[in-house]
């Protein structure tokens, strides 16, 4: 009787990830304010473009994005005025800490933004930087400054919300 022919894979040494080894994300620096200051209108994960004292000194958690934004230049989307600490063993071959780091995007979202950003105003900034399987990655979304009334009815919207969950709480537990 013939041997069955097994049949080919197409990746046979990838296997699919399960349990601790699945995706794991290590935040490095967020942008808590902006969701205070901005409507976040849409998210996208963009690649970062970083030299070896910069990637030391992420890991170390050194890093504000508080006060960055994406700016398009021809060359491509960059990531402006974040400030990522020097690396203190890096010695003569560390980076400049407020330097402008590229962004990896694809062709169509740098588009989508760009036009977005030129035609109605928008501005695109960071909300945090993060490692994914040992990747640097930032998470970039497109805003649209608030208003100082906006913060306020958002601010009570949140008090009300919380005020609500509160009385439920009370209620349950009786």
């Amino acid at each position: 009787m013939p041997k069955p022919v097994p049949v080919p894979q197409k990746h046979p040494t990838k296997q699919p990830v399960k349990g601790k080894d699945a995706e794991k994300e290590t935040v490095v620096a967020q942008n808590r304010a902006a969701s205070y200051n901005y409507h976040l209108l849409d998210k996208v994960e963009a690649g970062l473009v970083l030299h070896g004292t910069e990637v030391k000194a992420l890991r170390e958690g050194k890093a504000n994005i508080r006060d960055a934004y994406i700016d398009f230049k021809p060359s491509g989307p960059w990531l402006v005025n974040a400030h990522i600490a020097q690396y203190m063993p890096g010695g003569p071959w560390n980076h400049e800490p407020l330097g402008s780091r590229k962004l990896l995007l694809h062709q169509n979202e740098i588009n989508k933004f760009a036009g977005r950003v030129e035609s109605k105003g928008l501005t695109v900034i960071p909300l945090r930087i993060y490692f994914r399987n040992g990747i640097a990655k930032c998470e970039i979304a497109l805003a649209q400054g608030k208003k100082t009334w906006d913060r306020r009815q958002d601010e009570r919207t949140k008090e009300a919300r919380r005020e609500a969950d509160q009385a439920m709480y009370r209620n349950r537990r009786r």
